[in-house]
């Protein structure tokens, strides 16, 4: 029944399951029938009902996407406790730190099923969610990352492929650049693997001085809460709800997706840092997923805190809203702010100041009971343990053993026109097409952004670069990595190969590894091959980061992304940050100078599964390259120290389309060719060319340093041939088998197959 402050109460005491689940379907709580008789036991004990407010104050953080339910008990076995000592604070997102003085805030997640229902704004607000990530920290947010995966079949009942591309592609470019941070890293995926589910995995990387660095707890009573920023409304009501379930259709209910402001994000951050580094906030927290009702009780519950809360004086931008709806909106471009009474009145007037609506919602309390009030009625009584703590699952597992077919590949008549063909391959070829419309240089700190070379027809960098500091020479390299073709043959070794090429990534242009994140995508837990693939995939990653000794400080996990029998393969993104000691020393892949020696650091490989090379061929399975930590670790630090030692000009990783495609890679920003001799290699010409290997790289040594390269590097290190002229030849002994000029090469990787 409804009383004349709108508030209901929800009749659960005595119903049987059917009853319980029909509740939670018309309520949109998204709660299974045993997360209702939980609820229904609790307030037995209370001796009454729930209210509704109540009812989506449980439904918001025992959903999926705000607890991680079917998760923690994994990400707690394997990944939270490697190299724990490295991360300086956890919260809506980690740190790490840079120097004696600076830390890094970063963060990566998804913004998936938002981006399904509504391109433009999913994506949108996904950049707004994760820049809030990053200022709750107390951090200025730097630079910003997307990971794009895009399908490419037309599924009935969703939108066509080309239109999510480019709702999403404009939403980012739209965000990004109107708020003023810089889009510097990332990567687009093509596949059918992600029609209709495409995925937006969105990160976000910031600095903070170490004594800025704030809490998201609140541990003392009397502290006051102030929400500031946007107003709240309707839009993104049950976001999380939505999030936590496998889409039916393109038809999603599209009230579910927030509605970002842009305009409002750019004064909001400046307010909000403003009052943190004159030391008016105790705590910080952003508003995203839940809304209030998340962010509120993880708050305090964080803290051992109660408190109380006042609806009736939340900003609002539309009228009438019911005290449920203000409590789990989901409205964008917003903060809560915990501040000590003393500091209230100077934390306002530096919100009026750049024009936030802000205001003074509630305070913290002993107990550990949140109280909210809406005009003369309590509408919402619950101890905060118990409104965010759900029980955790341990779903069912299973593994599906796999055969591994080993194929032999024909023995391709022209080794030049492969090689064009994978540069022509749309997870190859140029994404300036979308990366142009970024801005990855307001702020003016990028050293190194998304392409380098020749202006007019630069290549494609391993990581962006960015000076941390106008005082400093030190800079944070920011890049990520996952290959979900390697993870749908095995998801262990995936994760241990999207490792591998983060750290390859950062490595590339002279950065020491610091940090990850990882965004976890998925299908449905609840089906055991599924929760199994999560599992080995958590198994991966801890296997290599915890030899490596690098932690995985934040991330996120995205369950149920699937419609009908189409899912994606369970894999992860990874965000990577690293520590260039001096910026002016960091080295990009473009060719520097002809006659300059070429060296190959590892070895190719003969497992080609997954590989750009048998996809193109349209072979299936086969055995993915295996990633050696321990190798990847020798390896890479060794070239670092090449790198500090100035006695290299360029570096490229190996990874889609192998030595062959790495190399053209080199030439497409300086217009300088190259010859190569691979008969040192030992394998067949085309394994040795277009094979994947891990922890491998290409380097192209400065003239006269090759015995000090070599020194440092010692076996590791293959010389294979020289810099210069205007085309890619490459020879076994007296063999020709590869020639192809820069400019079909540029040609090829600027325009695809036109």
């Amino acid at each position: 029944m409804a009383d004349k402050d709108h508030s209901v109460v929800v009749e659960i005491s005595g119903k049987g399951p059917e009853e319980l689940l029909r509740i939670s379907r018309e309520m949109q709580l998204g709660l299974s029938v045993e997360e209702m008789r939980r609820a229904a036991s609790f307030f037995e004990m209370e001796h009454r009902d729930p209210t509704d407010v109540e009812m989506q104050a449980i439904a918001q953080a025992w959903s999926e996407h705000c607890s991680y339910k079917s998760s923690k008990l994994h990400l707690k076995k394997y990944i939270f406790g490697i190299a724990r000592s490295k991360a300086l604070a956890e919260g809506d997102a980690g740190l790490v730190s840079l120097d004696d003085d600076l830390a890094v805030a970063f963060k990566i997640e998804s913004h998936n099923h938002p981006s399904a229902i509504e391109p433009y704004g999913g994506a949108a607000t996904g950049v707004g969610g994760i820049l809030r990530d990053i200022l709750s920290m107390g951090a200025q947010p730097v630079a910003v990352t997307d990971s794009l995966y895009f399908g490419t079949k037309k599924i009935k009942g969703f939108p066509s492929p080309k239109f999510i591309e480019n709702g999403v592609i404009s939403g980012i470019r739209d965000y990004g650049n109107r708020v003023g941070i810089p889009t510097v890293s990332g990567g687009i995926c093509y596949s059918e693997f992600f029609s209709p589910n495409v995925l937006v995995n969105v990160g976000c990387v910031g600095i903070v001085k170490k004594n800025e660095i704030r809490s998201s707890a609140v541990s003392e009573p009397g502290i006051k809460l102030i929400i500031a920023g946007g107003k709240t409304g309707r839009d993104g009501i049950h976001g999380v709800n939505m999030a936590s379930a496998v889409m039916e259709s393109g038809n999603e209910n599209i009230t579910t997706v927030q509605l970002g402001s842009p305009i409002v994000k750019e004064p909001l951050i400046h307010a909000v840092l403003e009052a943190n580094r004159k030391g008016l906030v105790y705590a910080l927290k952003d508003l995203g997923g839940g809304g209030l009702s998340s962010v509120v009780g993880e708050m305090l519950n964080a803290g051992g805190m109660g408190g109380k809360v006042y609806l009736d004086r939340v900003p609002l931008k539309e009228v009438n809203m019911l005290p449920w709806e203000i409590w789990v909106s989901e409205s964008q471009e917003r903060m809560l702010l915990a501040v000590r009474n003393s500091e209230v009145n100077k934390v306002l007037e530096i919100m009026e100041e750049w024009d936030i609506p802000a205001a003074v919602i509630g305070e913290s309390e002993p107990g550990g009971r949140l109280r909210i009030y809406f005009g003369n009625r309590k509408v919402l009584d619950l101890p905060t343990e118990f409104m965010t703590t759900p029980e955790l699952y341990d779903r069912r597992s299973s593994i599906k053993e796999k055969k591994v077919v080993q194929w032999l590949p024909k023995y391709p008549a022209d080794f030049g026109k492969v090689l064009l063909s994978l540069l022509s391959d749309p997870n190859v070829r140029t994404k300036e097409f979308a990366v142009r419309q970024y801005d990855h240089t307001v702020r003016g700190s990028t050293v190194i952004g998304p392409f380098s070379g020749i202006v007019g027809r630069e290549g494609p960098t391993d990581s962006s670069v960015l000076k941390a500091d106008w005082d400093k020479e030190v800079g944070v390299a920011i890049t990520s990595g996952s290959n979900p073709f390697y993870s749908a043959i095995d998801p262990y070794l995936g994760g241990r190969a999207a490792v591998d090429e983060t750290v390859r990534n950062l490595i590339s242009v002279g950065a020491e590894p610091l940090g990850f994140s990882d965004c976890l995508n998925a299908g449905n837990p609840e089906k055991p091959e599924i929760m199994g693939e999560f599992i080995e995939m958590l198994r991966g990653l801890h296997d290599s980061a915890s030899i490596l000794d690098i932690p995985f400080v934040s991330g996120n996990v995205s369950f149920y992304n699937e419609a009908g029998k189409r899912r994606i393969p369970t894999f992860p993104t990874i965000l990577g940050v690293g520590r260039v000691k001096d910026i002016r020393n960091s080295v990009t892949p473009d060719f520097k100078e002809p006659g300059s020696s070429i060296y190959l650091i590892g070895v190719p490989t003969t497992d080609l599964g997954g590989s750009l090379y048998f996809r193109r061929l349209k072979l299936p399975g086969g055995r993915i390259p295996y990633s050696d930590p321990r190798i990847l670790k020798r390896r890479g630090w060794n070239l670092l120290k090449s790198i500090d030692s100035g006695l290299v000009n360029s570096v490229h990783d190996i990874s889609d389309g192998g030595i062959a495609v790495a190399l053209s890679e080199m030439t497409l920003g300086s217009n300088v060719g190259a010859s190569l001799d691979i008969s040192s290699l030992g394998l067949r010409t085309d394994f040795a060319l277009f094979s994947e290997p891990q922890s491998c790289w290409l380097v192209d040594v400065k003239p006269g340093l090759d015995g000090k390269f070599s020194d440092v590097m010692g076996e590791d290190s293959i010389f294979l041939g020289k810099t210069g002229g205007s085309e890619i030849i490459i020879t076994r002994g007296e063999e020709n088998v590869l020639k192809a000029s820069n400019a079909s090469i540029i040609r090829r990787w600027k325009r695809g197959y036109t």
